[in-house]
């Protein structure tokens, strides 16, 4: 169906149940909610060519309001971990995107801007000197954060596939950038593995689970799996390595001058509390 289809639909479905749609702060107080753009990472060269990120370098969000405050403060969706996407949805002007197979890089792009446009962009957050691990309070300016865009080309263009020789055993590892939809999983898997009392770390093995779809060509899960938890501790970092230098996203890192020991020091930004919420401490 074409998009002048689907807005013809929309107001005959309107004029059918009688109802007149207004834009209540634009009418009554005279008030726009800004709609800004926000760069995409990827391009929108990883997504399928129908979708309507695909090829796209930038995508439009309105500015927070009070309802998605609400959803940030909804301990149903923190608990099911799908917070950040009902948040971005409802953010989104385009409403035919799917938000939870966007790549998780795009998506952190996306929350830096809603929270840039919602609270501006001094983030005031509490860091660990690398030098002297003093902690102490630091603002920093989230718009200058660099955007990390994709230099790498997936093997078919509108697929999030990716292609790496590994090292020692030169096998050819065909892998995928995380998704929201990964992230929440791993989450959900993480919670339950700690109900069920596991104090186990396979971080790494199950970042690479969910990345690598095949080895030589081979896709059956069991034996990628097999592969992958037998790897040499060589190939892994090597895999690993290129995929976090070549993901696209935004580079959370900023300097910081220590009170402690008066170096300056690049550090990681936390995304705690305090991200979405500026004055929760």
């Amino acid at each position: 169906m074409s998009k002048k289809q689907r807005s013809g639909n929309a107001v005959f479905a309107d004029q059918q149940s009688g109802i007149k749609k207004t834009n209540v702060m634009k009418e009554d107080f005279g008030f726009d909610v800004p709609v800004e753009l926000v760069p995409l990472p990827s391009g929108g060269i990883v997504y399928p060519l129908d979708s309507p990120l695909s090829g796209q370098n930038a995508i439009e969000v309105r500015a927070m309001t009070a309802r998605e405050e609400d959803i940030l403060t909804s301990k149903a969706l923190i608990k099911k971990g799908t917070v950040i996407t009902h948040l971005i949805k409802s953010c989104l002007t385009n409403k035919d995107i799917d938000v939870k197979n966007m790549l998780s890089g795009d998506r952190n792009a996306l929350m830096v801007g809603l929270r840039v446009t919602g609270y501006g962009s001094d983030y005031t957050c509490e860091v660990e000197c690398p030098v002297c691990e003093h902690r102490s309070k630091q603002t920093f300016n989230l718009t200058d954060l660099p955007v990390k865009q994709l230099k790498i080309d997936p093997i078919t263009e509108g697929k999030n596939l990716f292609s790496f020789e590994l090292p020692l055993t030169k096998k050819t590892v065909e892998f995928r950038f995380l998704t929201g939809k990964d992230e929440e999983e791993i989450m959900i898997t993480n919670d339950r593995k700690k109900k069920s009392g596991f104090t186990g770390s396979n971080l790494i093995t199950t970042r690479l689970m969910y990345c690598v779809a095949s080895v030589d060509g081979i896709t059956d899960r069991s034996k990628v799996s097999g592969f992958i938890r037998n790897m040499p501790a060589r190939d892994s970092l090597a895999l690993r390595k290129y995929m976090d230098e070549h993901e696209p996203g935004v580079d959370m890192k900023s300097w910081m001058d220590c009170p402690g020991c008066y170096d300056q020091s690049e550090v990681r930004l936390p995304l705690g509390a305090t991200f979405f919420w500026p004055d929760a401490e």
